[in-house]
């Protein structure tokens, strides 16, 4: 039986070799190595039947400008063409925090964690997300102190479902009870995280602005107050909508998409279209202008348990220091950001390397020279009518005192002689970081409905590189003694029983090599 099978299986694999066709034929009589379906054509040619492909070209400037177009209802918008499947697009409004002197604060905090929620035409926020997923769809709002953000990522076919949820979403929200009190409770979980995180840069930057800006515009809370959790219910959000969520105020920005075919969608449902708050009437809109104030504000808190574990973060203190700097509107705005840039720091445990800041001031100049402090950090904040730079500084609580001299010596020197091997490696890595960050869809997307949003037009990444390219050396010098003249804000987060006091340090921020006045004890 054995045998039987075998001579069986021998016979099938001869049959099989002897009827076997050969594909290509003999190397002797082909040409090239093609396909069955096109045998003589080679790879070099197009193929018949095939539209041609079209290629993105490098010309060193971007080939598609900014386009914008006004509606008649005064809603703007903007498009950036680029290359790819998918794109970006969202709503940017004219709103924030900074808008709150007249309400409760919180609000813009409040819409934030409502956003994308039930509407007038979806009952959920699943049926939301259902929606969104049939184009491969992401969905995200953020606020800030001057700007709120509805965007949704998809496939470019499905510009007009998207746009016409963008539209549901803002217009119409329902804000019913439920969603309300889910609210309530999401607010209440990220006010206790802020306060038990390692890492208390937001809480810090939070009172930075609250001391720079004493109860006006960018410094009033971002983050909603405890106490007002209870009190923001949909009448209170109505009533701000209705002032702040006007045609006017907003942009509708698109990244990847044709801007003929996103007119036409903000046509179909943005323009005539009744919010949810009622027709529009009298409109009073908060037109304050920052008022930089100065001043300190100090959170005494035990920070020795912060972060417990194997390995547990050692107590320390926490200190930013701020000066006036100014609008992304005024010229100095770029030799700002690269004074900025060019203070740079980090934390102390940076895995350092070329293009990663280790060769910036504060590392130089702090860090690597002062080994017991945990952090160095310069932060450049800027808004349309001001701005802050401020440097954020971590220690043990017995050397606070020497951390604070230490960031008010980095002040005074920024007024002095700029190297120019500093300078131009700054001005690089704005640019190189510029540039890189533009690679991506949703940060065009932003940057689009920011400017636009601020200036009703664009300025392309060539020209902020030649604005960065143009830098001087007097030109840090000039802004940086400028900002010295002003009142220092600090912001003190832990142990503060070393840290000097305000006048001391605005003391030390006015002297000629930033040391601070000696302090005498009676009793020690």
């Amino acid at each position: 039986m054995a045998t039987a099978v075998w001579a069986a299986a021998r016979l099938l694999r001869g049959s099989a070799v002897l009827c076997a066709r050969p594909r290509f034929g003999s190397p002797a009589h082909r040409r090239f190595s093609s396909g069955a379906t096109y045998p003589n054509i080679p790879l070099s040619s197009p193929l018949p039947g095939v539209p041609k492909p079209i290629f993105a070209t490098v010309d060193g400037q971007e080939k598609f400008e900014t386009k914008v177009t006004t509606l008649d209802n005064g809603l703007r918008v903007a498009s950036q063409n680029k290359f790819g499947q998918f794109c970006t697009v969202g709503i940017l409004i004219n709103s924030g925090s900074r808008y709150e002197a007249k309400y409760l604060s919180g609000i813009a905090h409040f819409l934030e964690k409502l956003a994308f929620s039930s509407t007038a035409r979806f009952d959920s926020k699943d049926e939301i997300l259902l929606t969104l997923e049939k184009h491969g769809g992401i969905c995200d709002c953020q606020t800030s102190r001057d700007t709120t953000m509805y965007a949704v990522s998809a496939d470019s076919k499905g510009l007009d479902t998207v746009v016409d949820l963008l539209a549901d979403v803002v217009l119409h929200p329902r804000l019913t009870d439920e969603e309300i009190e889910m609210t309530r409770m999401a607010v209440q979980f990220e006010l206790e995280d802020l306060n038990m995180r390692p890492d208390p840069e937001p809480l810090l930057t939070e009172m930075i602005h609250e001391a720079a800006f004493r109860e006006n515009t960018v410094g009033l809370h971002r983050f909603c107050p405890v106490e007002n959790i209870a009190k923001i219910d949909r009448e209170v959000l109505h009533s701000y909508l209705k002032n702040y969520y006007t045609p006017d105020r907003m942009v509708l920005a698109g990244v990847g998409v044709e801007h003929e075919h996103l007119v036409e969608c903000a046509r179909k449902y943005l323009v005539g279209a009744e919010p949810a708050w009622g027709a529009p009437g009298t409109v009073d809109v908060d037109r304050s202008v920052a008022q930089y104030t100065g001043g300190i504000i100090k959170v005494e808190r035990d920070m020795s348990n912060v972060s417990l574990g194997p390995t547990p973060i050692p107590e320390l203190t926490h200190i930013m220091v701020g000066l006036e700097s100014c609008s992304f509107l005024e010229d100095d705005f770029i030799p700002f950001a690269v004074l900025n840039m060019m203070m740079g720091g980090g934390g102390s445990f940076s895995a350092g390397g070329p293009g990663k800041g280790m060769f910036s001031r504060l590392y130089l100049n702090v860090l690597n020279r002062h080994h017991w402090m945990y952090n160095a950090t310069s932060y450049h904040h800027s808004y349309e009518d001001t701005g802050l730079l401020c440097i954020h500084a971590s220690a043990d609580p017995r050397q606070v005192r020497e951390m604070v001299e230490i960031i008010t010596k980095e002040f005074i020197l920024m007024g002095r002689t700029v190297d120019l091997v500093e300078l131009e490696r700054a001005k690089t890595q704005l640019m190189s970081m510029l540039m890189m960050n533009l690679e991506s869809r949703p940060v065009i997307f932003e940057d689009v409905g920011r400017q636009v949003l601020a200036t009703h037009s664009r300025k392309l990444p060539h020209e902020l590189c030649t604005l960065i390219r143009n830098v001087k050396p007097e030109d840090i010098k000039r802004v940086a003694s400028k900002m010295l003249r002003g009142k220092p804000a600090v912001a003190a987060l832990g142990d503060l029983t070393d840290l000097p006091t305000y006048e001391h340090i605005q003391a030390a921020l006015s002297s000629r090599n930033g040391h601070l006045p000696r302090s005498y004890r009676l009793f020690r």
